[in-house]
Formats: C-alpha cells, sequence, structure tokens
C-alpha cells in the first residue's frame, strides 16, 4: 500500500474516513510497523522498518541525527502528513486496524505526542492548556474539565506544583514544568500510546531526572515510545530499544542485550561514541 499525501488530512474527511470514527481502537496490543517506507518529495527516509512496540513497555528509538528516528515516530500517528508531498508505503497496526484507514483526528486522540520543545498554547492558562483537547472533543461541564484536568496534572507529576496557580499562563512555567505540562495536556484526552520525540533534551538534569522518573511510572499505564539522543537516558527508561541508521532499523531487541552485547557491529560502534 503507498499513499500520498498533499495537504493536512483531517480538513476534509471522505465518507469512507468517516465512517472509521466507529473503529474500536483499544491498544492491547501495542502498535506494529510492518515494512514501512517514507519518503518526503525524492528523499527516501524510512526504509523496510517492521518492528512492534509492544503494550505498556517503553521502546528507545536511537541513532545518529538525520537517521529517520523522529519521521519514524511521526508515522506512528500520521503527523508525518502535515509536510506536503510525504508519501508512506507498508502497514501501519494498531491493534490488527489499519492507521491509514482511521480519522486522524481519532488516531491522534489515542496516539498522543509530546515534542522536542515543551509548547504550551501560550495565550492559554495552565487550566486551559490541560482542558483544550478535552474541550474540542466537546466536553464542556466544568466539573468535569476540572476533574480530568487534576487527574492529568497528578499523573504527569505536576499537581503538587501547580494547584494553587491554575489560572496562571504556562508559559510562565519553568522548562521541566511546562513539558510536563504538555504531557498532562496529551494525557487528558485519554491515549492508549504515548510518543515523545527527545523530550528532555532542553532540559537540565533536574528537570530531566523528573521526566524519566515520569516515564517509568506512566508506562504501568501507557505505550511509550521515545526518542532520544542520550545513549545512558535510553538505557535507564526503555524496555527495548531500535538503532536506526541512515533510514535503516539496524538493530531491535531488549534494551541490556543492545548496550552490552549488540549483535550488529554498527550497533556497537555507535553506542560505544565511534561515530554519530
Amino acid at each position: 500500500m503507498e499513499t500520498m499525501i498533499e495537504s493536512e488530512p483531517s480538513n476534509a474527511m471522505s465518507q469512507d474516513t468517516r465512517q472509521t470514527e466507529t473503529i474500536s481502537i483499544e491498544t492491547s496490543h501495542g502498535i506494529e510497523a510492518i515494512q514501512v517506507n517514507a519518503w518526503f518529495g525524492d528523499k527516501h527516509v524510512l526504509k523496510n522498518i517492521s518492528m512492534k512496540m509492544k503494550p505498556r513497555q517503553v521502546t528507545a528509538i536511537i541513532g545518529p541525527s538525520g537517521c529517520g528516528k523522529s519521521t519514524f515516530i511521526r508515522c506512528l500517528n500520521r503527523m508525518h502528513e502535515v509536510v506536503p508531498g510525504a508519501r508512506l508505503s507498508g502497514q501501519i497496526l494498531l491493534d490488527g486496524a489499519d492507521i491509514m484507514e482511521l480519522d486522524p483526528v481519532l488516531l491522534r486522540r489515542r496516539v498522543g505526542m509530546v515534542f522536542q520543545k515543551a509548547q504550551p498554547f501560550p495565550t492559554m492558562s495552565i487550566f486551559d492548556n490541560v482542558a483544550a483537547g478535552l474541550r474540542l472533543n466537546g466536553m464542556s461541564n466544568h466539573n468535569q474539565l476540572a476533574a480530568v484536568v487534576e487527574e492529568s496534572l497528578k499523573r504527569a507529576a505536576l499537581w503538587d506544583e501547580v494547584k494553587d496557580i491554575l489560572d496562571k499562563a504556562g508559559t510562565g512555567l519553568s522548562g521541566g514544568q511546562q513539558q510536563r505540562l504538555c504531557i498532562a495536556r496529551a494525557l487528558a484526552v485519554s491515549p492508549a500510546i504515548l510518543l515523545m520525540d527527545e523530550p528532555c533534551s532542553a532540559l537540565d538534569p533536574i528537570a530531566t531526572a523528573k521526566i524519566e522518573e515520569l516515564i517509568l511510572n506512566l508506562k504501568k499505564n501507557y505505550t511509550i515510545v521515545i526518542v532520544t539522543h542520550n545513549m545512558q537516558q535510553a538505557a535507564r527508561v526503555s524496555d527495548e530499544t531500535a538503532f536506526f541508521l541512515l533510514g535503516d532499523l539496524i538493530e531491535f531487541g531488549n534494551t541490556k542485550q543492545i548496550f552490552t552485547n549488540p549483535k550488529e557491529k554498527r550497533t556497537e560502534d555507535y553506542i560505544t561514541g565511534r561515530f554519530g
């Protein structure tokens, strides 16, 4: 299967896409890529990627800059489609459902994303940042909103720090707090899978430690896929690790095995700092 994307697909849904809104996509079995290829124009950025990200585990994706890590996780919730001319072939299955047959808005509720740079909505309070997705999905009762906002902030380990300043701007928080606010915003709409693209790259060691502790707690209820350049971070937080190089999946397996006894010499060379 190959699809050509020329514009953001959520702007106009076909009749077939609208019909998929009722498809159940509970993620008891995680998410799986099967022979996935991706292009931006003529540039072939992902090459026959096949891997299964297991439920309630953390999968780390490592590799040098430009190897396709971020493109891959964007494909998992079709965020790559915002780039005109993007193409994808192969399949990505969310509990057996092909994500290309799902409404992208519905898909992104179930497969949330946290980006490299924290991006709180600049004109919104802390409360409204977390409640934004809920309101977009039709929730208007203030008591319901307040309950979900509180629970989401607690899950993001931020509630105790902001419970008395919920009306203050989200952009007034520290960098680490802003990142946890964005995580709370993603959790509020009840995703099953959480994608994280270099979530600690702009944070200091103390804030990074808090995010890593949060990831370990969140995996009890969520499937997490994290892109990181930090080898130590991948070793600390992940159950399985995938090593990408120039668009290819070089090695994928148990994190301890990848870091202590890699099967591929290129994996060993990257982990030991010989390149990248």
